[in-house]
Parts: structure tokens; sequence; C-alpha cells
């Protein structure tokens, strides 16, 4: 009886690591996808595919987290573009799955609420006039609370620098100060190290680009 259980047992240990093994392979090669993604529609096709493997494995919380990035992502490229008018119903697919990764045992997640800072921006750029007072605040206290859990991650230090380069001087902004900032956020990605290799890990290359520009 006793070779019966362990030979049981060493079948469920295959079985997870085979099941851990396949989830991570899923989600480096997604995550690899991130860096390629330049069109709204590829963020959308990744967005779904993390959505895809979130309903698998429900007890994690990284696939919602990377799904709702991926939404973030589309949309700053519609706004880019000067499409505003998707940011709304995007932010809300942003916060639908934030709200699935704090579900998944994440309350107090600096990365998380990092992600709903930047779809509050999202939102607010709508319409930046009417939206400030409630939308920009929203934004400002997430950002607020991220920076508290964890102050030295650096992408809480590259989007204070976005938003200090992309506001107009007459608001307080400045793209000298920003690149100055985005070389701070820089220091912080170089001496950074994530929890493990699916964790985030995004945003040092656009210090790079930034800082790259200002020197042409």
């Amino acid at each position: 009886m006793k070779k019966y259980l362990l030979s049981f047992a060493l079948v469920l240990m295959s079985l997870t690591a085979f099941a851990q093994t396949a989830y991570e392979k899923a989600m480096t090669e997604k995550i690899a996808k991130l860096e390629s993604c330049k069109s709204s529609e590829d963020f959308q096709t990744l967005a779904n595919d993390f959505d895809r493997i979130g309903k698998k494995e429900t007890t994690q919380w990284l696939p919602s987290y990377y799904a709702a990035f991926a939404y973030i992502q589309k949309g700053r490229v519609q706004m880019r573009e000067g499409n505003m008018i998707e940011l709304d119903i995007i932010a809300g697919q942003v916060e639908k799955y934030l709200d699935a990764a704090e579900n998944a045992g994440q309350k107090n997640n600096a990365e998380i609420h990092l992600l709903r800072k930047m779809a509050s921006s999202l939102k607010m750029m709508v319409n930046p006039q009417q939206r400030f007072m409630t939308d920009g605040a929203k934004a400002g206290e997430q950002l607020k609370i991220a920076e508290k859990l964890d102050p030295a991650n650096p992408r809480i230090a590259l989007i204070k620098a976005e938003d200090t380069y992309f506001t107009p001087e007459q608001y307080g902004g400045s793209k000298t100060k920003g690149i100055e900032m985005f070389k701070q956020a820089l220091e912080k990605f170089n001496s950074y190290q994530p929890k493990s290799a699916l964790d985030p890990n995004w945003g040092k290359g656009e210090a790079q680009y930034f800082i790259s520009q200002a020197t042409k």
C-alpha cells in the first residue's frame, strides 16, 4: 500500500511541476511580446492571450496584471494617434483585470496601484480640463499609494518622469526636469531586481529612449 501511495504522490508532483512549467512557458512567451507590439490591435490580441491564461490559472495574479497592462498600452497607442473615443472603455477593462489581480491575493501591490494610476490618467485624457479634478486626482492618489508601498520601484519613478516631461510648463511640467527624472529612474532600473522572472520588469527601455533623445 505504501508503495502505491508513494507512486501516486510522485505522479501528482510530476503533474504539478508540468503545469507550472506550462504556465511559466506560456507567460514568458507572451510577456516577451510586450516589447514587439506596436498597434492597438497587437495589444488587444495580447490582452486576450493573457485573459485565456488567467482563466486556466485562477490563483495566479500575473495574467490579469499583464492583461491590464496590455490594455493600457493599447490606450496609449490610441492616445498618441489622437483617438480618445475608446479610452473610457479601455480604462474600464484595465480596472476589471486589476480587480481580478487583487482578488488573487494582491491587495497591497504597488504594481497594481501604478496601473490604476495609469488607467485614471487615460480617462483624464478624454477631456483633461473637465477631468483633472476627478480622474487626475485619482491618478495622483494611486501613484502616492504605489510609492508608499514600494519607493524603490523604478516604474514609479518612470511614470513620474513621464508626467513631468509631458505636462505643459504652465501647469508645472518641464522637459528638462523630466529628462533628469528619467535618468534617476534608469539608475533605479539598474539596481532593481524583480521578485521572479515573470514579475513586472517593463519600462527600462522607455527611460533609455527619452534620455537618448535629449542628447541628440
